[in-house]
């Protein structure tokens, strides 16, 4: 039975959650009447077995001890009871036993997480906590942050959400565009801190990235658009490659010296297709030239044999709805795989003189191998080690304090 119950714990319990918030418009009181809700199934269902329905039930349990709760409060304090009122009002048997209603609740949890007038910082914390059910000390030590930090994050977003009376729901047709890419934003915050952390000495946080996928898979079910499809194919194109990225020593491997029998070619099949429906749709966005992207690597059989033009092309249309230096840079070293490191070169150095990546260590990474590859051993030298005083991931600092070495021994 504990087993049982802990499996339900497992895929039912962020589901249970997001109605209890729907029933009893409180996060913090949907996180107690969660907890009492399996405290009350654990004492119950050894008994009397396990229900038909077990999600309708935690989440009927979960209610009514939260409003006893709530009762037991109006003993002491006045202001209470017209919550009492609400969450009895809220209730209805449709509320509870509908699965699609249900599932709806998950939606409507994540675009109040990721409501644009909280900032990144706190959509992201209230993000994984609430709506992936991540622990606050788990999410601290994804971003270097104290707990008491991370957890004053969350309750400042919780009392914005509170005070500025943001709905819980999704939003009209009108809102939607924006709302959604808030949240696609965020979904690929978290992705990206689990694909390759930001700082510190873990390179890759698995549970950030699966997280990150589930949310994506439940928002493409239940909005089916071509850029919610493009990120799904973004994330499992790249997170097929994860067994390939470190070695048995826990050290970063480039892509092209990547063992590429390695990756998980189920993951590259699914999002290769994902990504040809999301293109042929002809309403895709940045995402899905991304997808686009990964696509053509992750179906290649060795970097030299890439189609280095079709990326180049991609990263062209990239970037004309995402003028970013970032996009620049990459662009210019696929030009690099294409017409040679000196043209390549030549980009990386433009770039670099508008000055927006001075302090972008993946900038001086590539115009160091650039270098390299020209047998400009003093300039790829000189460029390792800008890399090296801006870089502030572990793995990735002794990558290039190996190039480095390399370099000397040549």
């Amino acid at each position: 039975m504990h087993e049982k119950l802990s499996d339900i714990y497992q895929t039912e319990s962020r589901r249970v959650f997001a109605t209890l918030v729907r029933l009893l418009g409180d996060f913090d009181l949907a996180e107690e009447a969660l907890q009492d809700a399996f405290a009350a199934a654990l004492a119950q269902w050894p008994k009397d077995g396990i229900p038909a329905n077990p999600r309708a039930w935690l989440v009927s349990a979960g209610r009514f001890k939260a409003i006893d709760q709530i009762r037991r409060r109006m003993r002491f304090d006045s202001t209470v009871e017209s919550i009492a009122v609400l969450s009895e009002g809220h209730h209805t048997p449709d509320s509870i036993d509908d699965d699609a209603l249900i599932v709806d609740d998950q939606l409507r949890l994540i675009f109040t997480c990721c409501h644009p007038s909280l900032s990144r910082e706190a959509r992201v914390a209230l993000t994984l906590r609430e709506v992936c059910g991540l622990a606050t000390e788990e999410i601290a030590r994804a971003y270097l942050v104290p707990p008491s930090t991370l957890a004053q994050r969350i309750v400042r977003a919780k009392a914005k959400i509170r005070d500025a009376r943001i709905p819980y729901e999704v939003p009209g047709k009108d809102q939607l565009p924006e709302r959604l890419d808030v949240v696609l934003q965020v979904i690929y915050l978290v992705f990206n801190e689990g694909y390759s952390a930001f700082q510190g000495e873990q390179l890759v946080r698995h549970e950030l990235a699966t997280e990150a996928i589930r949310l994506t898979r439940l928002l493409f079910g239940l909005m089916p658009t071509a850029e919610v499809e493009g990120l799904l194919a973004l994330m499992l194109l790249h997170d097929a490659r994860k067994s390939a990225r470190i070695n048995a020593q826990g050290e970063l491997v480039r892509l092209e010296d990547q063992d590429r029998h390695l990756w998980n070619q189920h993951q590259i099949k699914e999002g290769v297709a994902l990504v040809l429906h999301a293109l042929a749709s002809r309403e895709f966005g940045i995402y899905t030239l991304q997808a686009a992207i990964a696509a053509v690597h992750s179906e290649s059989p060795s970097a030299e044999d890439t189609d280095w033009d079709q990326i180049v092309g991609l990263y062209d249309a990239l970037l004309i709805r995402m003028p970013t230096p970032v996009v620049e840079l990459n662009r210019a070293v696929a030009v690099a795989m294409r017409d040679g490191p000196e043209a390549g070169l030549q980009l990386v150095n433009a770039i670099l003189n508008q000055g927006e990546l001075a302090e972008y260590h993946l900038a001086h990474a590539a115009k160091a191998d650039l270098c390299q590859r020209l047998g400009r051993t003093s300039d790829a030298r000189s460029a390792y080690q800008t890399a090296i005083d801006y870089v502030t991931q572990g793995p990735e600092r002794r990558f290039l304090e190996r190039q480095i070495a390399a370099l000397s021994t040549d």
